[in-house]
């Protein structure tokens, strides 16, 4: 672990082992920027003209990983996070811990668990400093590389039968939401959605994933992200804890946790555990999938 420059932002922590590296800025966020293997590429996104930027007074996408507060609604959810983060060393993990939000009086902090390999945990908290209760849900949202595709796993088939009469997951859609193209794959055992690069034309969908992980595989690589499902808990919009959306330049892999009603002084936490494998084979069946995707997976 050591302080680095990363395209213009002069304090960021970079941490580093045999297999993987991540930079967080310190500068903006929390923000975790970059993230892949030592001899391979950034698996997120990072979009030029926004990089090295502070202080600005709207908010800006910058790439990388980001935490924001459920459901989406404006202004809360674009507080423009573009000021400096305090970084504290623990004995086994890193925080960076963004200032006060004005307007809302929330904080978002993140704890950065880097050790050997190539899995990394991320407690993602939000603190409540309102002299009065906020209602909301911490939500971890991951802007990938365009051109790869999202693997949402869909919960175990049965046949129908006058014991198996009720629903067992549920899809979310958006006003903008189209099934019918080509980008989205719905199969027996799980839904994608393809990254085109140049293809603008936004699309975003969620579902409660029962099986608690998700991925994303782009050209030689595989990111894979675990979170939990609670099912004794409401979640926001319309009850899932994972949504994908792109547009184009990038992918975005999001996981969400319950709605949660935090008093004064209150926190809740989100935490994501992140896998990255190195992958030869194809992701374009689903046969493929479950050659080179789901043993992968670990038990849980």
């Amino acid at each position: 672990m050591k302080t680095v420059e990363y395209k213009g932002w002069k304090n960021c922590i970079e941490f580093k082992n045999d297999l993987v590296t991540m930079v967080v800025t310190a500068d903006v966020g929390p923000r975790i920027i970059y993230f892949g293997f030592n001899d391979g590429e950034n698996i997120f996104q990072n979009y030029p003209e926004m990089m090295g930027k502070t202080g600005t007074d709207e908010w800006t996408i910058y790439g990388g990983h980001r935490l924001w507060a459920a459901p989406e609604k404006q202004p809360r959810t674009y507080y423009p996070d573009n000021n400096p983060v305090e970084v504290t060393e623990h004995d086994d993990f890193v925080r960076f811990t963004a200032p006060v939000e004005k307007e809302n009086n929330i904080q978002k902090e993140m704890d950065v668990y880097f050790g050997n390999g190539a899995e990394v945990k991320v407690v993602h908290r939000i603190t409540n400093h309102n002299v009065w209760g906020v209602e909301l849900a911490p939500w971890a949202l991951s802007v990938m590389k365009p051109g790869g595709k999202c693997i949402i796993p869909l919960p175990a088939k049965s046949s129908h039968s006058d014991d198996d009469l009720l629903p067992t997951y549920n899809i979310v859609a958006w006003s903008y939401t189209n099934m019918a193209d080509e980008r989205w794959h719905w199969g027996d055992q799980f839904l994608t959605l393809t990254s085109q690069v140049g293809n603008e034309i936004a699309q975003k969908a969620g579902a409660m994933v029962l099986e608690g992980w998700t991925a994303y595989a782009n050209e030689n690589w595989v990111f894979i992200t675990y979170f939990d499902y609670m099912p004794e808990f409401m979640y926001p919009d319309m009850g899932v804890n994972f949504e994908t959306f792109t547009d184009g330049s990038m992918l975005e892999v999001e996981t969400l946790a319950p709605m949660s009603w935090l008093k004064p002084g209150e926190s809740v936490e989100h935490p994501e555990i992140w896998q990255l494998h190195k992958m030869d084979g194809s992701v374009e069946t689903e046969e493929d999938i479950k050659n080179n995707i789901v043993p992968l997976i670990k038990a849980k």
